[in-house]
C-alpha cells in the first residue's frame, strides 16, 4: 500500500479521535468522516510501517447510522466529529471507548453501568473561544481551527453554541472592521487581537465577552461596548485580557473591565455560582447536573463527613455532590477560581469550607501533613489526569472510604485507576455521561472503594 493508492475498505471501528478504522492487507487504515458499517473507496494520503491514513473518496454503501450533516463546515472544522452519524450511534461509540480503556489500559473488569446522553445535542455549550484571523480578502474572520492545525475555518454560526453567541460574534467582527483593528500573527508576533471569548450563565442569562489581545490597546473601546450591547442589551461583562506570550494558552494574567462586572452568575442544581474569566466550569449545564447527581450517589456523603475536592475550580463538584459534608476542603491552582469558590461558599452559607490555592500534589501533601483524614475524596483533573503522587497520597495518607473520580479522558482515567488499584482501591462502578455531543470527548464518573 502506497501513497495515492485507492483501496476498497470496510469501516469496522473508531479511534479515540473519531476516525474510522478499516484493515487492508493486515494494516490498519484510519479514515476521518467515516462510520462503522461504511463500505468506501479510500485514497491513501499517508503511509507508515504499521498503519496508513486515508481520505474518503467515494461512499459505496453508507452505514445505517449515517445522517446528513446539518453544518456547512462539518469536516473542515475541527469542532464536531460525529455530526454525520445518529446521536444514538455516537453514544454507543463513546460507551465502547470507555469500556475498552478500562479493560485494555486499566486492566479492570468493570464496565460502565450506564451511558447517560446529553439532554441537549445542539446549543448546549455555555462557553466558546474563537480564534481571530484574516480571510482571503484581508478582513478579520472568526471561526475554529481545522483538525491538527492553526488554520481557521470561518463560521457564520455554530450549532454547539447558544444563538446569542452568533450575534455577539457578528457585532465583534463589525467592530474590528470599523476600527481597523490589527489581527495577531503567531508567526511574526505582530498584531493586536488574538481571541474572542464568550461565557454565559444559562440559568441567569448573564453573558461575559472578552477580547484577548497580544499587545497594545483596543481603539475606541466604547464603540465595542456599544455594538455588543446592541446585539445583546442584557450583556453583563465586557473585558479585555492581555496575553503577550507566544503560546497556545488562550488567556493571560492581566484583565481589564470595559463594562459591567468582572464576573457573571449562574445556578447549577439550585446552587448559585459566581464565575470569573479563568474559572473552570463545565460547559454543558444540563448534562453536568446528571453527572453531579451520579457523583453524589457514588459519594454518599453523610452528615459530618469530611470531604476533599481536588481540582475544584469554582467549587461546583463539592457544593453540588457533597451538600451534606461536615467539612469541605477544596483545592485549585487558579487564584481567580479559588476566590470564586470562596464567594460561592459565602453566598450559600457554607461556613464549613476551606479552599487552598495550590497545585493538587502539593496540597495533598500539605493536607496529609495536617493529618486530614477525609471520608470522601472527589477528583476532577484536567485531561492529562492525576500526578501519581496525588493518587499515592490519596490512597496511603488520606485513606478515605470512597474516592469519586470524574474524568474527561478515558485513557488517563484507566491509567490512574490501575494506580489506585495497586494502592488498595477497587473501582466498583462507572457511569459515562455525554457532556460533549458531536465531539469525540466523553465524561466518566467512577466510584473507588478502599
Amino acid at each position: 500500500m502506497r501513497k495515492n493508492d485507492e483501496i476498497q475498505l470496510n469501516i469496522i471501528d473508531m479511534t479515540a479521535e473519531g476516525n474510522g478504522i478499516g484493515r487492508f492487507e493486515g494494516q490498519a487504515v484510519f479514515v476521518p468522516h467515516t462510520a462503522v458499517g461504511d463500505e468506501a473507496k479510500v485514497k491513501i494520503i499517508k503511509t507508515a510501517k504499521n498503519y496508513a491514513v486515508g481520505r474518503l473518496a467515494e461512499l459505496c454503501k453508507p452505514a445505517d447510522c449515517r445522517i446528513h450533516p446539518d453544518c456547512p463546515v462539518c469536516g473542515p472544522c475541527g469542532g464536531c466529529t460525529y455530526r454525520h452519524i445518529s446521536y444514538e450511534a455516537e453514544c454507543e461509540i463513546k460507551k465502547k471507548r470507555v469500556n475498552d480503556c478500562l479493560t485494555r489500559i486499566g486492566g479492570l473488569d468493570v464496565q460502565v453501568e450506564e451511558m447517560i446522553p446529553s439532554p441537549k445535542v445542539d446549543r448546549y455549550r455555555n462557553k466558546a473561544q474563537f480564534p481571530v484571523g484574516l480571510g482571503a480578502d484581508g478582513q478579520p474572520i472568526l471561526g475554529f481551527y481545522a483538525p491538527r492545525s492553526h488554520r481557521i475555518v470561518e463560521t457564520e454560526g455554530c450549532n454547539l453554541q447558544p444563538e446569542i453567541f452568533d450575534r455577539l460574534c457578528e457585532a465583534f467582527l463589525a467592530y474590528l472592521k470599523e476600527e481597523k483593528v490589527s489581527v495577531y500573527d503567531p508567526e511574526t508576533g505582530k498584531g493586536t487581537v488574538r481571541h474572542f471569548y464568550l461565557r454565559m450563565g444559562f440559568a441567569t442569562g448573564q453573558v461575559m465577552a472578552c477580547v484577548v489581545v497580544a499587545k497594545g490597546t483596543l481603539p475606541n473601546p466604547n464603540r465595542l461596548v456599544e455594538l455588543l450591547k446592541t446585539a445583546y442589551p442584557e450583556i453583563t461583562s465586557v473585558l479585555v485580557n492581555r496575553n503577550e506570550k507566544p503560546t497556545n494558552v488562550i488567556l493571560g494574567d492581566q484583565t481589564t473591565c470595559l463594562y459591567g462586572t468582572v464576573t457573571i452568575d449562574d445556578v447549577l442544581m439550585d446552587v448559585p455560582f459566581t464565575l470569573s474569566l479563568h474559572s473552570f466550569y463545565q460547559v454543558n449545564p444540563a448534562a453536568v447536573e446528571k453527572l453531579f447527581t451520579r457523583a453524589a450517589q457514588y459519594a454518599n456523603v453523610g452528615a459530618g463527613d469530611t470531604v476533599v475536592d481536588l481540582y475544584c475550580g469554582a467549587g461546583a463538584v463539592g457544593f453540588c455532590a457533597g451538600k451534606q459534608a461536615g467539612q469541605l476542603i477544596g483545592v485549585e491552582i487558579v487564584p481567580q477560581a479559588v476566590e470564586n469558590a470562596k464567594q460561592n461558599a459565602k453566598r450559600i452559607g457554607r461556613e464549613n469550607c476551606e479552599f487552598l490555592c495550590m497545585d493538587a500534589a502539593d496540597a495533598a501533601k500539605e493536607l496529609a501533613r495536617r493529618g486530614v483524614k477525609p471520608d470522601v475524596v472527589f477528583v476532577d483533573p484536567p485531561r492529562k489526569g492525576c500526578d501519581p503522587s496525588v493518587l499515592h497520597t490519596i490512597a496511603k495518607d488520606f485513606a478515605p472510604k470512597r474516592v469519586v473520580y470524574i474524568s474527561c479522558d478515558p485513557a488517563t482515567l484507566a491509567r490512574d485507576a490501575a494506580i489506585l488499584k495497586e494502592s488498595g482501591y477497587q473501582m466498583e462502578k462507572a457511569t459515562a455521561v455525554d457532556l460533549f455531543p458531536r465531539t469525540p470527548h466523553v465524561e466518566t464518573v467512577c466510584l473507588f472503594l478502599r
